[in-house]
């Protein structure tokens, strides 16, 4: 009879990515594995999971407030209403084994599968352990986390699962198919600025403010702005835009920008400083400025290995692009030792090793 697997990570790309990805490799262990994922229909998941072909099994979304409110006193019955209706899904899929991967799905996860007796699996993403995976390490011994330090006792560091169309990336081997698909010269520096799915305004703005000082470098530039900004970047530039600055709204297939670009700017989720140490790419890493510091300290570890800088989302203007990013993309061999730097810390089979952990839960 086949194990079937219920993952829970709902709300961002930072905790639906992982949980697919892991769904990814459990399969590849065994194609007679049956995945669900749990999410809510307003979340990230509600469009990603279908579109990998796993079934999203709803439930209410439970927000947990990080400050005393009155909100927080609505929390209970909320959470117990999203744990029975888990538990229902639970019962319905007959789950062998849960895997929550943090946020608001993963904590009616971890309950209801206590409550039902069935073995679940803690993962954490950021260096910085969220509430829902607190809770939830508390009660079980499978735990993992992506790096040292997450504050969950006796996590295992495995990092973070990827799609394996990044963690198998030959950057050098499509070097030339990539820069080909977005219209970039073979030859030369690019720079790749990202500021996540929905970009960033501050370094939309630093980019586009030193668009000239970088063409006028030799600098290629592959622009991701993100839906809602692509147009005020264009705008920003100009009609006289410098012909090698590239801007995108959106791109699917990240493994190609990651092959194309030399250096990369851009936030520091979990999700992006993982994938840009398992493929060897510098970057510099300007941290949201909101929330409890957890991009700065996502960012950390290959920072202080030489494989990226750190720059403080006030800091980073034009001029910080002009007196620092230019002169670091017109040094190739910098460029090369901060990638073997960043490749160092790298997690490419993070998806296998989370799976057997999965499969050791079920079988102790």
């Amino acid at each position: 009879m086949s194990m079937h697997v219920v993952v829970a990570g709902g709300g961002t790309a930072g905790h639906v990515e992982p949980a697919l990805a892991l769904a990814d490799a459990l399969r590849r262990l065994d194609p007679a594995t049956e995945v669900t994922a749990l999410g809510t229909a307003a979340g990230l998941e509600a469009r990603l999971v279908p579109a990998r072909g796993y079934p999203l099994a709803e439930i209410p979304r439970v927000p947990l407030p990080r400050r005393p409110t009155l909100d927080l006193l609505r929390v209970p019955g909320r959470l117990l209403a999203a744990v029975r209706q888990t538990r229902a899904h639970l019962d319905r899929v007959e789950a062998d084994v849960v895997v929550g991967f943090g946020g608001y799905v993963a904590l009616p996860a971890y309950l209801a599968a206590r409550r039902r007796g069935t073995p679940f699996v803690v993962h954490e993403a950021n260096a910085r352990a969220g509430i829902a995976n607190k809770v939830g390490a508390r009660m079980t011994t499978h735990v993992a986390a992506a790096v040292d330090g997450s504050g969950l006792r006796g996590a295992h560091v495995l990092g973070i699962p990827l799609r394996q169309q990044v963690s198998g990336l030959d950057r050098a081997a499509r070097r030339a198919e990539a820069r080909a698909s977005f219209g970039l010269a073979p030859e030369g520096p690019v720079l790749l600025v990202t500021g996540g799915s929905q970009g960033a305004r501050r370094i939309n703005a630093a980019a586009t403010g030193a668009a000239r000082d970088l063409a006028a470098a030799g600098v290629q530039v592959l622009h991701v702005a993100g839906p809602a900004q692509a147009d005020a970047v264009t705008a920003d530039l100009g009609s006289d835009a410098p012909p090698t600055h590239h801007v995108l709204a959106y791109v699917d297939a990240m493994e190609l920008a990651y092959a194309a670009a030399d250096l990369v700017l851009c936030r520091a989720g979990a999700m992006t400083c993982a994938e840009l140490a398992a493929v060897g790419l510098p970057a510099v890493y300007v941290p949201l400025p909101i929330g409890n510091g957890e991009q700065a300290l996502n960012a950390r570890p290959v920072v202080d290995a030489g494989g990226g800088l750190l720059v403080d989302d006030a800091a980073l203007d034009p001029e910080w692009v002009r007196h620092h990013l230019v002169p670091l993309l017109l040094d190739p061999d910098r460029l090369a030792s901060m990638g073997t730097r960043a490749a160092g810390l790298g997690h490419r089979d993070a998806d296998l090793a989370l799976a057997r952990m999965v499969l050791e839960a079920v079988t102790p």
